[in-house]
C-alpha cells in the first residue's frame, strides 16, 4: 500500500489501510496522525526460521567453537540470553530455533513467552532433535534408541515443552566430494511414525534433509517443513508444493564456506564443487518460486560462520542474489512464516491483531534488502528503536574479533 495509515497501541496492530482510520481508534480530538512518514517504508519485522541459539556462529576458530560448547548449560544459556536480546535491534523480532540438547531454546522460548519478558525476539524451539546414535546431529540431537519408539521420542520432546519436532534425517554435505554421500538416517516408515506421533500432539515437524534420497523419505513420511534441502529434484519440489510442505533453503552455512575457504584450507577444487552447490541450489530457488512452493527464509544461525541476526540478512541477500525479488525475499522472511509455521503469537504481517512489532526505513527494501542493514526505526512492543548502521565492525564475520576460550562471564 501507499500513503497508509497505521494505528496500534503496545500490544498490538489496530488498523492499517489507505483509508482514514476509525475515530473510535484515535486520541480524543485527535485531527492529525502524530508522525507523517512520508519517505518511510514500513514492513513487518523479521524471522528467522532456522536458528540454533546454543551456538556461536560468528566464532570462526574451530578450536574455540570447541571450547565454547565444553561449557555449562547454564553458561550457554546466558550467552545465547545475550544474544538474542540484540537481535531486535537488527530487526529481528522472531525465531524458530532448529533443536538442542541443553534445554538453551526452550528455556528462552519460555521466557519469551512470559509477561515479564526483556525485550527480546518471540522463541519457538524443539528441544533435543531426535536422531540415529552414531549419526549427524549428536551435538544438538538425543538419539531415537533411548526412547523405544518413535511414539515415546516425540512424547518426551513435548513433555519436554518442545514447540515442534525436529528430525535429522540425513547426514550434512561432504564439501570434499561435492555431494551427501551418506545414506540417509532415518527409514520411510520412521519419519512417518515420527510425523504422525507429532500430529498426534498438535505439533509440527521439520526435518534436516539434503540428497535427493533423504529429501524423498521426508516427503513420504509427510513432515511440514525441509530444511537445508539441497540437491533438490524438480520432481520433489512438485510434491512439495502439492503436499503444502514448507522449504527453508539455508544458503548461508555453504557460502560462508566459500567466503572464507582460505581459513577453511579449501582448495580450488572444494570451492569449485561449493559454487555447483549453491547454483544448483539457486536454480531449485527459482523454479521452486515459479512453481509456487511456499518458501521460508532462515539462516542456519549458529552454524559455522553464521552469525545470529546478522546471518539472516546475509541469507536474505543470497536469496536475492539468488533471482528472487526483493519483495519475495522479504516476505519469506515475514508473513510467509507466519502464515506457515503455526506459531503460537501472531507477528509478521501488518494487519490488525498482530504484534506491533515492525520496521520503519527510508531505505526502500523494495529496491534491495541489503537497505534492511542501514539505519531503521524498530517499532518492538511500544519502544521505538533508532537504530544507526550496522557498524562495519560486525560486518566482519565475528571471527575476526573472537571470543576469549575460557572467558565468558554472565550475570542473572
Amino acid at each position: 500500500m501507499r500513503n497508509a495509515h497505521i494505528v496500534y497501541d503496545r500490544d498490538q496492530i489496530l488498523f492499517a489501510g489507505e483509508d482514514s482510520p476509525p475515530r473510535e481508534l484515535l486520541n480524543p480530538d485527535q485531527r492529525a496522525p502524530d508522525s507523517d512518514l512520508e519517505d518511510y517504508t514500513l514492513l513487518p519485522g523479521l524471522t528467522d526460521a532456522h536458528t540454533h541459539l546454543f551456538l556461536e556462529g560468528g566464532e570462526l576458530d574451530l578450536d574455540k567453537r570447541a571450547a565454547y560448547l565444553n561449557q555449562t548449560p547454564e553458561e550457554l544459556l546466558c550467552l545465547a540470553r545475550e544474544r538474542l536480546e540484540g537481535l531486535v535491534r537488527l530487526g529481528v523480532i522472531a525465531v524458530r530455533d532448529a533443536g538442542d540438547k541443553h534445554g538453551v531454546g526452550l528455556a528462552l522460548s519460555r521466557l519469551s513467552e512470559g509477561s515479564d519478558r526483556p525485550l527480546m525476539p518471540y522463541v519457538d524451539s524443539p528441544g533435543a532433535a531426535i536422531h540415529h546414535y552414531g549419526r549427524y546431529g549428536g551435538f544438538m540431537a538425543e538419539p531415537m534408541r533411548d526412547c523405544g519408539t518413535p511414539y515415546n521420542c516425540v512424547e518426551s520432546r513435548v513433555k519436554a515443552g518442545a514447540d515442534r519436532i525436529k528430525l535429522i534425517a540425513t547426514g550434512i554435505i561432504n564439501f570434499k566430494k561435492g555431494a551427501v554421500t551418506a545414506e540417509p538416517q532415518m527409514t520411510t516408515t520412521e519419519i512417518h511414525e515420527l510425523v504422525a506421533a507429532a500430529k498426534s500432539f498438535g505439533k509440527q515437524t521439520l526435518a534436516h534433509a539434503s540428497g535427493d534420497g533423504g529429501i524423498e523419505r521426508v516427503l513420504e513420511g509427510g513432515v511440514d517443513s525441509i530444511e537445508h534441502g539441497f540437491f533438490v529434484r524438480d520432481d520433489q519440489l512438485a510434491k512439495i508444493r502439492d503436499r503444502q510442505i514448507a522449504w527453508v533453503p539455508t544458503f548461508s552455512p555453504v557460502q560462508e564456506q566459500v567466503d572464507h575457504a582460505d581459513r577453511m584450507g579449501w582448495d580450488d577444487q572444494i570451492v569449485a564443487n561449493l559454487q555447483r552447490i549453491l547454483n544448483q541450489h539457486a536454480a531449485s530457488l527459482m523454479k521452486a518460486h515459479a512453481m509456487g512452493v511456499q518458501i521460508i527464509a532462515g539462516s542456519d544461525s549458529g552454524s559455522w560462520g553464521v552469525a545470529h541476526g546478522l546471518g539472516l540478512l546475509y541469507e536474505l541477500e543470497l536469496m536475492e542474489r539468488a533471482g528472487l525479488s526483493s519483495i519475495t525475499a522479504i516476505n519469506s522472511a515475514t508473513g510467509a512464516g507466519s502464515k506457515r509455521l503455526a506459531f503460537k503469537d501472531s507477528f509478521g504481517q501488518i494487519k490488525p491483531g498482530y504484534r506491533s512489532r515492525f520496521l520503519l526505513t527510508r531505505y526502500s527494501p523494495l529496491e534491495t534488502v541489503v537497505n534492511l542493514s542501514k539505519d531503521k526505526i524498530v517499532v518492538f512492543d511500544g519502544e521505538a528503536l533508532d537504530v544507526s548502521p550496522i557498524p562495519k565492525l560486525l560486518l566482519i564475520q565475528a571471527g575476526e574479533t573472537s571470543i576469549p576460550s575460557g572467558a565468558f562471564r554472565c550475570e542473572n
